[in-house]
C-alpha cells in the first residue's frame, strides 16, 4: 500500500479496458477473466486474487467486472479471444444468495456493486457468462470457478427454483470447473499451458471438475481410488439417493486422502478430481502478499461506495478454512475443513500497510477469518487425521487430537496492538466459544483460553460481542453440528465477568437461525423463553437460506439426513417459516396475538406469562 503522498497510476490495477492494457503494452491476452463483482483489488476479492496470480506467473490478463449480458455483448467481445482460456466467476457470493432473501424476495441492493445498486449481474451469473462466451468463442476453453461454481459442482438442490439442478458443468457448457480456493489449480494449469501442454489434455488437475469420456472413466477405475455417486437421473427420482450422495461429497472434500468422485448426467460423466492439500504458510502468504492496491478500481470513483469493500477495508484476514462443519454453512465445502494460517510476518506487514492508508483512523474492523479463533489450529498428530472421516473437528465433541491452544493467536493480537498507529483492533468474525469453554480442554489450553477471553474483553470489543449459538434446542443444535446451548451460558458468564473486573459494561449478543431442519414451533417458543430470561431482545437473527452443498439444503429438499438417512422434520411452508421467525420478536405488539394462540395450541400455557407477562 502506498503512502498518502504517493499516487497510484491506472496501470497499477489489472486492465479492465483496451486502453488500460495498452499502458502495459499488452495487445493480446493469455487469459480474460469475467466476474459478477465490481473490481476491488484486494485479497478478500477472489477475482483480484486469481488475476494477480496470473499476472505473477508471467501471463497477460484482462479483467471484465460486471459485464453487460443484456445488450450487444460488447463487454464479452472487447478484448477478443485469449490465447489460453476465459475465466468466469459469479463473484464472492452465489448470485442467487446475492439477489434474493430467505423468503425469495428480490433484493433492492448489491453490496458488491458501486452505490450498492442491484441488477448489475444476472441470476446464475457463472452459467450465464459462460454460455455467452461459448456461443461467441466456441473453440476457446472456459474455466468456471468461485463459490457459485464450487458449490454447484455436482447435482445440487437449488432453493430458488425449488428443484434439483445438474452439475454447473452441464448447464454452463464450460470446459473445466475449479472448486474451492483456486490458487493451486490455476498455477498448475498455467505452468502446463506455458510448457505447451494442450488445454484438452488437462484432465487430472487436482481440485478441478471435467466432463469425461467413457474411455477416461474406464481408466480412472483402473488407476484411481474413486466413489461412484448416484446419477443425476436417479437423484431426480429418489430423494434418499440424493441425500446419500452428499455424505460422500462432503467426506471427499474434507479428507486428507480424498478420492475421485464420478457422477453421470444423462450419459455424461462428471469427474471431480480430489482437492489439493491444505495450503502451507508459505503458499497462503504468497497469495496475501501479492501487489494489491487494496482499493476499488478508479473507474468507480463517482459511482458511490462499494459496501462489501467498505466493510473489509480495514480488516485483516488471518487464516482460511473452518473445521466447525456447521450444517448450514458453505465455508468448509469451499475453503476446506483444515485451517491454513498466514505467518505473523505477513499479517503484521499488512497491518503496517493499512496504517499508511489516507483514510485510516487507527481502528481495524476485524482481525479474523471464517471463525475468529481457529488461527494456527490443526491436528497434533497429522497421521491420526489421515483416516479421519469426521466432517467437524469439534462436533459432537472437541477432537482430543485437535490443538486448541490460543497462544499463537494471542501473540498476533498483542503484536498488532503494539503497531504504531493502531488504536484498537476489533474482532468482528464469529467466536467459536466451544474452543474456549469446553470441559474437554487441557489445563494448559484452559489457561490459554482464559487469557484469550480476557484479552478479547479488554482490548478487542467495544461494548458488544456478537457470537452465534444459532439455536437453544439441543435437538436442533445436533442437526446444526453446533455445541449445546449450555456452553453459551458458560462463555457469556466468563466474558462478562472478565469485563466487569476491568470496569467495562459489555454484553454478548447472540445470533440465531429459524426454520433450520429439525426446528419446530415448540423449539422456537423455547428459544424465545430462554433468551428472554437472559435479558435479550433479539436483533441478530435470520431465517434459513438452504444454500447448495450444505447438509441443511440436502435435508430441506429430501427430508432425510445424509448421514443417517433417517427422516428429519423441516418447516418448508413459507407462512409457517415466517411464523417461526415471529418468536424472535415476541416483544413486538403485532406478534403477541399469534404467539399467545400458538403457545395455547402446543400446550405451553405457562410460557404465555413468562414471555408476554400475562396469564390471560
Amino acid at each position: 500500500m502506498k503512502t498518502p503522498n504517493q499516487r497510484y497510476r491506472i496501470e497499477d490495477w489489472l486492465p479492465t479496458t483496451v486502453k488500460e492494457a495498452r499502458l502495459r503494452d499488452w495487445n493480446e491476452f493469455d487469459v480474460i477473466l469475467f466476474t459478477g463483482d465490481a473490481y476491488v483489488d484486494h485479497p478478500s476479492f477472489g477475482a483480484a486474487v486469481i488475476g494477480r496470480i496470473i499476472e505473477r506467473e508471467g501471463f497477460s490478463i484482462a479483467l471484465v467486472p460486471q459485464p453487460n449480458w443484456k445488450d450487444d455483448l460488447r463487454d464479452f467481445k472487447k478484448f477478443g479471444k485469449p490465447k489460453y482460456f476465459f475465466g468466469v466467476t459469479a463473484g464472492n457470493m452465489d448470485s442467487m444468495v446475492n439477489h434474493y432473501t430467505a423468503n425469495k424476495r428480490l433484493r433492492s441492493n448489491d453490496a458488491y456493486t458501486p452505490g450498492n445498486k442491484a441488477k448489475f449481474r444476472p441470476d446464475y451469473a457463472a452459467s450465464t457468462y459462460s454460455k455467452i462466451l461459448k456461443e461467441l468463442f466456441p473453440d476457446t476453453p472456459v474455466i468456471i470457478g468461485g463459490i457459485e461454481a464450487s458449490l454447484r459442482r455436482l447435482t445440487h438442490y437449488d432453493y430458488w427454483a425449488d428443484q434439483l439442478k445438474p452439475s454447473i458443468l452441464v448447464d454452463s457448457k464450460a470446459d473445466m470447473l475449479i472448486y474451492g480456493m483456486g490458487e493451486q489449480p490455476i498455477i498448475e494449469i498455467l505452468k502446463l499451458l506455458k510448457k505447451g501442454v494442450p488445454f484438452q489434455s488437462l484432465r487430472s488437475i487436482q481440485q478441478t471438475g471435467i466432463i469425461a469420456s467413457e474411455e477416461e472413466v474406464v481408466q480412472l477405475r483402473i488407476k484411481e481410488n474413486f466413489v461412484d455417486l448416484s446419477s443425476h437421473e436417479k437423484c431426480l427420482k429418489d430423494k434418499k439417493a440424493f441425500a446419500a450422495n452428499f455424505k460422500h461429497i462432503e467426506r471427499e472434500s474434507n479428507k486428507m486422502q480424498p478420492q475421485t468422485l464420478i457422477q453421470y448426467h444423462g450419459g455424461k460423466a462428471i469427474v471431480i478430481n480430489p482437492p489439493y492439500p491444505t495450503m502451507s504458510e508459505q503458499q497462503i502468504d504468497a497469495s496475501f502478499d501479492l501487489p494489491f492496491t487494496r482499493m476499488p478500481h478508479p473507474k468507480y470513483k463517482n459511482r458511490g461506495d462499494i459496501p462489501a469493500y467498505e466493510m473489509i477495508k480495514f480488516s485483516v484476514n488471518l487464516h482460511r478454512g473452518c473445521f466447525g462443519g456447521c450444517s448450514f454453512c458453505t465455508i468448509s465445502a469451499h475453503q476446506g475443513k483444515f485451517v491454513a494460517s498466514r505467518s505473523k510476518k505477513s499479517i503484521l506487514n499488512e497491518v503496517e500497510e493499512l496504517t499508511n492508508h489516507p483514510e485510516f483512523k487507527g481502528y481495524l474492523s476485524d482481525l479474523g477469518g471464517p471463525s475468529a479463533n481457529m488461527y494456527n489450529m490443526r491436528g497434533v498428530d497429522l497421521e491420526e487425521c489421515k483416516p479421519c472421516l469426521r466432517p467437524s473437528c469439534i462436533f459432537p465433541n472437541v477432537c482430543p487430537n485437535l490443538d486448541t491452544n490460543h497462544d499463537a493467536l494471542i501473540d498476533i493480537y498483542e503484536k498488532v496492538n503494539a503497531v504504531p498507529g493502531i488504536k484498537k483492533a476489533f474482532i468482528g468474525s464469529g467466536i467459536r466459544y466451544d474452543l474456549l469453554v469446553d470441559d474437554s480442554l487441557s489445563k494448559e489450553d484452559r489457561l490459554s483460553a482464559k487469557k484469550y477471553i480476557e484479552l478479547l474483553a479488554t482490548k478487542h470489543v467495544s461494548g458488544r460481542l456478537k457470537v452465534a449459538p444459532e439455536h437453544t434446542s439441543d435437538k436442533v443444535l445436533k442437526i446444526m453440528r453446533k455445541p449445546s446451548f449450555s456452553l453459551f451460558y458458560k462463555f457469556k458468564r466468563q466474558f462478562e465477568e472478565r469485563s466487569k473486573e476491568y470496569g467495562l459494561n459489555q454484553e454478548v449478543i447472540p445470533y440465531f437461525i429459524s426454520s433450520h431442519p429439525g426446528s419446530t414451533l415448540h423449539d422456537m417458543a423455547d428459544l424465545a423463553v430462554r433468551t428472554k430470561k437472559l435479558g435479550f431482545q433479539l436483533e441478530q437473527v435470520q431465517d434459513l437460506t438452504p444454500t447448495p452443498m450444505t447438509v441443511a439444503a440436502v435435508i430441506f429438499y429430501s427430508g432425510f439426513h445424509p448421514y443417517s438417512l433417517k427422516p428429519v422434520f423441516t418447516e418448508k411452508n413459507p407462512k409457517e417459516k415466517l411464523n417461526q421467525r415471529k418468536f424472535f420478536f415476541w416483544y413486538k405488539k403485532e406478534n403477541r396475538t399469534y404467539i399467545k394462540s400458538s403457545l395455547m395450541k402446543i400446550g405451553e400455557k405457562d410460557w404465555i406469562k413468562e414471555l408476554l407477562n400475562t396469564s390471560k
